[in-house]
């Protein structure tokens, strides 16, 4: 009884969305000026209330990434410093890139990465030639984000095989990247030359700082200041060697200071001759006020000219600096500043989650129909006849306009994730837009080097970070052959993680921890460690992917055996044994059971590897049939 109960209750409410559904494709059909005015006030203010929400979700997705890069920089925030401040690691260059993907990781903010890189340097403490592998590393570490943020989507196989390879996307052009020019900067400092001799041509003061800008933060500020407030000074002192990791307090004490008048105070003026002469003033208002007061007393009682006189401890004796405390939630908290870390971490990707689930729920309601269609088509279309080849240029300058307003590439890349997911977003689109962020993000370092002691030292890292990117996509984009390495990679990806779902997450373990720790323990060892170690696995995996690549195309020039790896074990030719491993795991879960985790709903991704723009329409029309739902629902 209770199951007919069950399948009544669930077959009356899927024909109830399908009707809700029906009224929304038939609403789209007809056109608005058609409809009766009760209707057009009706359709419109339901669009308005989307568009408010859909604005309040978006804020509260930037906060969120405000609140995790916090919650990481209080986990690993001291331990990064501490490392960064070993110089000694970064003579080499292996070292030294890898050692930014892991401060970046960390930290979860290439800005901050890059910035405490540009004082270093201004500081004298780094070389610029060192600081630019380490940049090069920050370009890698900041692709994370938007990856684990495709992660969001993991309930949809179909909206997460699109949004995991619009993630992977930039995971992939900074990975070739930074492989790429590691060697040819370690060889001939193509970046440093560049970059020098155009900071030389400028002819820059160093006595003229600039001040940095905050865009965003500016709108975010005013929540993610009554949660939690990081000074970042203590990172950059304890980089920069010049204070001990366990001395510093990261969450930020004093907010402000104002400075005090005393109402008396005594001031010595000393002379060229005689004995000091003491002024006892009253009222003090401003030091002009003080030194003139006391310069009357000294004249008075010592009938000499004054050649030479100074004042002392006027700031100590007159004046007094009062400092304000911060007033926000965690502020005097007895928990340590990890256990403070910990919980703004799983607070923040609560926050990220449900903001992002509600945002793509938001989004289907309003990119629905004939709407959903026109969105896409204006998002992708390419400029008419000759001009189409523009198309991603132009592209590529919107992606950095919009990244240089938001002064965050993770922002701007991570909040066009769940649109790539949805369909709205081709990865062809992607593509370039996340090109442009790459060099959009420069400008963060740009204004950290104006703002720091030394602008020459730090403008010549952040033009070789700009010249970085500039080449990566030179050398990517333009030649259609090379354009096609990173999208089909991703796409690969993609198709991995809807088909094995938990490869998203061991992905992110492996790439951006596990094997940079390992490649930097190994190049602590030394150059020849890490060669002897590390160049057999390089060229095997070169050997790999020319194997595949020749069993694909030109079968027929390969030995017979090696025409496909049948002759492989299971668990070095496929991941199914590990994915049993993973299923046996799932099914003690009744989350994940109820799920249908552990069903064969991948046997579709069986021998997909790739997938066409228009294949990927099809399959995300099917999954939007059915509801994103929370694993917490599921288990009520």
């Amino acid at each position: 009884m209770a199951e007919s109960r069950d399948d009544s209750s669930s077959s009356s409410s899927s024909s109830s969305q399908q009707d809700v559904e029906n009224d929304g494709n038939n609403e789209n059909r007809i056109k608005f000026r058609d409809l009766p005015a009760k209707k057009k006030v009706k359709v419109a203010s339901r669009t308005v209330a989307l568009l408010v929400g859909l604005l309040g979700l978006l804020y509260i997705f930037v906060c969120s990434l405000s609140l995790m890069g916090s919650a990481f920089q209080l986990l690993g925030g001291k331990q990064a410093g501490e490392t960064l401040s070993n110089s000694s690691l970064f003579n080499n260059p292996v070292a030294a890139l890898v050692l930014g993907v892991l401060v970046t990781v960390l930290l979860q903010s290439s800005s901050t990465t890059t910035s405490i890189i540009i004082s270093m340097t201004a500081s004298e403490i780094l070389q610029v030639k060192q600081a630019i592998f380490m940049v090069m590393g920050a370009n890698i570490g900041t692709s994370v984000t938007n990856t684990i943020v495709s992660m969001t989507q993991i309930t949809s196989r179909d909206e997460f095989r699109l949004a995991f390879s619009g993630a992977t996307v930039h995971d992939v052009f900074n990975f070739l990247t930074a492989l790429t020019l590691l060697p040819v900067e370690a060889v001939s400092g193509y970046l440093l030359h560049l970059s020098t001799a155009i900071v030389d041509s400028w002819h820059l003061d160093s006595s003229n700082k600039g001040t940095q800008q905050e865009l965003l933060k500016a709108i975010t500020k005013p929540l993610t200041n009554r949660v939690v407030q990081i000074d970042k000074k203590p990172l950059q002192l304890i980089a920069e060697g010049k204070l001990n990791a366990t001395d510093a307090q990261l969450l930020k004490q004093y907010c402000s200071s104002f400075t005090r008048r005393l109402d008396n105070c005594t001031v010595t003026a000393v002379l060229s001759t005689g004995p000091p002469a003491v002024a006892n003033v009253s009222n003090v208002t401003t030091s002009p006020t003080i030194a003139s007061e006391a310069v009357t007393v000294a004249t008075s009682a010592v009938q000499d000219s004054l050649t030479n006189y100074t004042l002392n401890a006027l700031d100590e004796t007159c004046l007094r600096e009062e400092q304000v405390p911060c007033d926000y939630l965690f502020h005097g908290s007895s928990l340590p500043e990890s256990a403070v870390g910990a919980i703004l971490l799983v607070w923040s990707l609560v926050m990220l989650c449900v903001s992002l689930v509600l945002m793509v729920k938001v989004l289907t309601r309003l990119l629905r129909g004939q709407l959903s269609k026109s969105a896409k088509s204006t998002v992708n279309a390419d400029f008419p006849g000759r001009a189409a080849v523009l198309t991603g240029y132009f592209a590529i300058l919107i992606g950095a306009g919009l990244t240089m307003l938001v002064q965050s590439s993770s922002v701007f890349t991570s909040s066009l994730t769940p649109l790539v997911g949805l369909g709205i977003i081709d990865l062809e689109r992607m593509y370039p837009l996340t090109l442009g962020a790459n060099i959009g993000t420069t400008i963060t370092g740009m204004l950290a080097g104006l703002a720091s002691s030394n602008v020459e030292l730090a403008m010549k890292v952040a033009m070789a970070h700009l010249f970085f990117n500039i080449t990566g996509i030179l050398l990517f984009y333009p030649i259609p052959p090379l354009r096609r390495i990173p999208l089909r990679a991703a796409r690969f990806l993609g198709a991995t993680t809807a088909k094995y779902r938990w490869f998203a997450i061991a992905y992110l373990i492996i790439l951006f921890l596990v094997c940079p720790g390992i490649i930097f323990g190994l190049s602590l060892a030394g150059w020849r460690v890490l060669l002897g170690v590390g160049l057999p696995i390089l060229i095997a995996i070169c050997l790999i992917v020319a194997i595949n690549v020749l069993q694909k195309k030109h079968p027929h020039v390969l030995p017979k055996q090696l025409r496909s790896w049948s002759f492989l074990p299971e668990w070095l030719k496929s991941l199914k044994p590990y994915d049993r491993v993973f299923r046996e795991t799932a099914r003690q879960c009744r989350c994940c059971r109820d799920q249908g985790y552990d069903t064969e709903e991948g046997s579709s991704y069986e021998n997909s590897t790739s997938s066409t723009p228009a294949e990927d329409d099809h399959k995300l029309g099917l999954s939007r049939q059915t509801t994103v739902t929370l694993c917490t629902e599921s288990s009520v």
